[in-house]
């Protein structure tokens, strides 16, 4: 028979180093490499150079160039149900006073019913999440549309933290700083989460979470 004690430290260990970890694939994209230089043909302007429009300036719109999102995300939802049902009813008979059935007394031949039904439930949830992330551009796509995504991660005293966005953003709703809302984001995919004692301390443990599940109440 084993001893118990190394198999409770064993759990007690995974469970410590147990916890969520950043999702793949949300890697800072990087630009195109430089074209090979152009022969000498004598001409001085060479778009190849990095040229930009007068009217686009320092906007983002190539692949790896920086977006910075602005989390504004709110939402709140809420639902409530009622019902309600009575219903009753009674009938009587009246002997006759004289006769065979004379003895039957009157309240004797009385009955009544009643039932009735009232159910209420109701249901909300609200949810807000700020702050700022920077991606970058990682997929150029036809109509004037791009791919992005990135993540901020922050390692604590306590713990890592990080913020995960992707999303497909119009390349026309990109301000002239960069920046642009994140309810403008189109399929947006927003993770933050983290890890560390204050993540663990807020779980319920591995061993609460086993009777839970066997338990038929």
């Amino acid at each position: 028979m084993k001893p118990i004690a190394p198999l409770f430290a064993l759990a007690f260990a995974s469970q410590a180093c147990a916890g969520p970890k950043p999702s793949a694939g949300f890697e800072a994209a990087l630009p195109p490499p430089p074209p090979a230089p152009r022969a000498a043909d004598g001409a001085i302007f060479n778009a190849g150079d990095g040229y930009a429009a007068l009217y686009q300036g320092h906007r983002a719109g190539r692949v790896g160039d920086p977006i910075t999102i602005v989390l504004v995300e709110r939402t709140t939802t809420s639902k409530a149900a009622g019902s309600k049902a009575d219903k009753s009813g009674g009938f009587g008979v009246t002997p006759p006073a004289t006769g065979p059935l004379s003895f039957i007394k009157p309240d004797s031949l009385n009955a009544s019913g009643q039932s009735s039904f009232k159910g209420d439930g109701t249901a909300s949830q609200s949810s807000t999440l700020g702050g700022e992330v920077s991606v970058t551009i990682a997929e150029l796509r036809p109509g004037g549309t791009a791919l992005v995504r990135g993540e901020k991660r922050m390692t604590l005293s306590q713990g890592q933290e990080w913020i995960q966005f992707s999303g497909i953003v119009r390349l026309a709703d990109i301000g002239p700083d960069n920046r642009i809302a994140s309810t403008r984001v189109a399929d947006a995919r927003i993770e933050y989460a983290g890890n560390g004692p204050v993540s663990r301390a807020s779980r319920q443990g591995w061993l609460s979470r086993f009777f839970s599940a066997i338990s038929p109440f």
